[in-house]
């Protein structure tokens, strides 16, 4: 299979999508964090260690991981989404890779009015950081696919997130997320879509 190129695979959703593919096909990742890296190292992934926000990184990276790759950017934090995925998107394109899949969260782009004021008070700024990230996406060359997850909480999959093409709002497991990400890339059905994703098995679990 080809490899898979994961950015933000230290943590969360990320980790959870390493977990459920080393095994199944090449992943190289991106990593800041010297103890993450050596993790990731140990489960059979590639690791480049670096920043997302350094275009030498992001290019050796990218490089390493052939124009036959599937991108996969899981990033967050308040401040870098936008330009941290601008640069994995404008690498992406100059070294050939054709298909990338970002993760966001409901509220981006066309969901901003669903959001109740608390939420954008507290989540705006990242939640506009991210849509930015989504808009450069998609007006790119790459064959591009995001995925909006609702509130993100630990544990086993449960098997019964959907994804969803209208407003939506509620939680789900990261690990159900890794699960709806592997089979988009896998099936190829998901390239040009935008999709929310909620578990309502979850009503009432904590973030």
């Amino acid at each position: 299979m080809n490899t898979l190129l994961i950015f933000g695979a230290g943590s969360g959703v990320g980790a959870e999508l390493v977990a459920l593919s080393a095994q199944e096909r090449p992943v190289v990742a991106l990593i800041r964090n010297p103890e993450q890296a050596e993790d990731l190292r140990a489960a059979g992934v590639t690791v480049i260690s670096g920043d997302a926000l350094n275009p030498e990184d992001v290019l050796q990276a990218c490089q390493m991981a052939g124009a036959d790759a599937q991108i996969v950017s899981t990033l967050g934090g308040k401040f870098s989404d936008y330009t941290a995925n601008r640069l994995i998107v404008d690498t992406a394109e100059k070294t050939g890779i054709r298909q990338m899949l970002l993760v966001t969260s409901i509220g981006c782009g066309n969901s901003w009015p669903t959001l109740s004021d608390r939420a954008k008070q507290a989540f705006g700024q990242a939640v506009r950081e991210k849509s930015l990230a989504e808009s450069w996406l998609q007006t790119s060359t790459l064959a591009w696919c995001i995925l909006r997850p609702g509130g993100l909480v630990n544990g086993e999959a449960t098997g019964k997130a959907h994804l969803i093409q209208t407003e939506a709002h509620g939680r789900v497991r990261r690990a159900d997320v890794a699960l709806h990400i592997r089979q988009l890339l896998t099936s190829g059905a998901g390239w040009g879509e935008v999709y929310a994703l909620c578990d309502a098995s979850l009503e009432g679990e904590r973030f």
